[in-house]
């Protein structure tokens, strides 16, 4: 889907309205966003909806699989994230005075660090303890937070996604990362009875506010929930909604109109 827009914000409020339709993958050019959708994913009328409410011609074409990682090749450049980690194709020249160095192949999933959202998760979890914790992570895309988890010192990870795009690349990024702390399913629910101590989820609205009783009761004691995949709109909301199931504003951080919300049993 090729939707014609300039303006960067509203690009941003697209590509989270179209996640939460069933989008799975993104790429930004000047004067315009592309948006692709898996077939079984597409909901023609709300995907219509969504981008007529906004006023903005679009196309759609059917494109098959290939290559992903050509397509990617061509643009990806490293994301840093100070001296705490660095996200780089295998491609890149190693940054020894990082402290974190993470590889990954992107393919159509979210999550290389340039994106708003996954870049304050990373920023967010270097103030947090990983040592010898439990960490779930929600919709875990490229596996970047599980990856960066595990080179933080968590015990083990249990990292959830239900797109096979995201599934295939995360196990590629594990193994190129030399993860051995990581367990990996394809599943849209938390279904563990594990607590953990942290909980990562960047996703959507929408599914943060559905998962919210059961991401408090999958917490362990002390335990904190780092949220993003939130526009600045969504704030009130999903701090209300929290307050509901017992979790409480900590912290929150704000890039290019996205939040991102540290939360604590309250």
């Amino acid at each position: 889907m090729k939707i014609e827009v300039a303006d960067s914000h509203r690009k941003e409020m697209l590509i989270a309205q179209l996640s939460a339709a069933g989008a799975n993958g993104f790429e930004e050019e000047k004067n315009l966003l592309k948006a692709f959708i898996s077939n079984e994913d597409y909901n023609e009328s709300e995907s219509k909806e969504i981008i007529e409410k906004n006023g903005l011609k679009y196309s759609i074409s059917v494109i098959e699989e290939r290559n992903w990682n050509t397509e990617w090749e061509a643009n990806f450049k490293p994301v840093q994230v100070g001296n705490f980690c660095i996200i780089r194709a295998a491609f890149h020249e190693a940054n020894n005075s990082i402290k974190h160095d993470i590889i990954i192949t992107p393919k159509m999933s979210f999550g290389t660090g340039h994106h708003a959202t996954t870049h304050m998760m990373l920023q967010a979890m270097e103030g947090l303890d990983f040592n010898n914790k439990a960490v779930f992570d929600f919709g875990t895309g490229t596996g970047i937070l599980s990856i960066l988890a595990e080179k933080s010192g968590a015990r083990h990870i249990t990292a959830i996604d239900n797109d096979e795009w995201s599934i295939i690349n995360a196990i590629e990024n594990f193994n190129s990362n030399r993860c051995h702390k990581i367990l990996l399913s394809n599943d849209k629910e938390m279904s563990e009875n594990e607590l953990f101590d942290i909980i990562l989820a960047n996703i959507n609205r929408n599914i943060i506010l559905q998962n919210l009783q059961s991401i408090k009761q999958h917490l362990a004691l002390n335990g904190v929930v780092l949220l993003s995949g939130l526009l600045t709109g969504d704030e009130a909301l999903v701090i209300e909604e929290s307050k509901k199931h017992g979790l409480a504003l900590k912290q929150k951080t704000e890039m290019s109109g996205w939040i991102c919300l540290l939360m604590v049993s309250g």
